[in-house]
């Protein structure tokens, strides 16, 4: 059975996804000879990107929901707001470094960067790294599990105090915490914007203008004015 089968193989029958992440790096699988022992990072975001990719592969087919939805979780520092909102896939996740944090140590400004991809995937490696690929298996094990599709934007801001790097099993978990939590529901995309004004403290327009999914947000929300 070639690697990517058997993780699959493995998650359907229930064993937890930092359990197939050991049995990858141990050199379990995979087919004879080509068996190798897999580094534990290089592993977990093989795990997270591999079975995130034959999520989306399920769900694309899948009707969208029909109105915007916001989890959040707050963990150790950092802060994630889920926003699911209606149309075809899409996967957008942002990331904040407040100063004084893991990543962003010495300097006085915020840092901030994310990635995307539509429905057509990625073909190069996100430059957030594996941060990515895990927030992107627990909102499309979230879409299959209800079959639905989405877009989905995850927003993460570190704050004063996380200084000390924890692996991105603290994205996956906390979003899929969050997923679990009922949603709020903003009724338009003004109330979606404030509210994530009021729930972290990175300048709106920050996230604006580096979120694709935002500034598409934002210019259909201007266009509608005029039709």
């Amino acid at each position: 059975m070639h690697a990517i089968e058997a993780m699959e193989y493995l998650y359907s029958r229930g064993l937890e996804v930092s359990a197939i992440q050991r049995v990858l790096s141990a050199g379990l699988m995979g087919i004879g000879n080509k068996r190798k022992f897999v580094p534990t990072r290089w592993s977990i975001t093989a795990v997270d990107g591999n079975l995130s990719k034959s999520f989306i592969s399920k769900i694309l087919d899948n009707p969208s929901i029909n109105e915007i939805e916001v989890y959040e979780s707050r963990q150790m520092g950092n802060i994630f707001l889920v926003i699911l909102a209606p149309g075809d896939w899409k996967y957008e996740m942002v990331e904040a470094w407040h100063p004084h944090t893991v990543w962003n140590p010495f300097r006085e400004r915020i840092e901030i960067g994310g990635d995307y991809e539509d429905r057509m995937g990625r073909t190069d490696y996100a430059k957030i790294g594996g941060c990515y690929y895990a927030g992107r298996l627990a909102t499309s094990e979230h879409l299959m599990r209800r079959g639905r599709q989405a877009q989905v934007l995850i927003l993460r801001e570190a704050r004063e105090g996380y200084v000390l790097p924890v692996g991105v099993w603290v994205v996956r978990e906390n979003v899929r915490r969050a997923l679990k939590e009922k949603p709020y529901k903003p009724r338009n995309v003004g109330e979606l914007f404030l509210y994530i004004s009021e729930r972290t403290r990175t300048p709106l327009k920050m996230w604006i203008r580096n979120s694709k999914i935002l500034r598409d947000t934002l210019y259909q929300r201007r266009l509608s004015q005029y039709i």
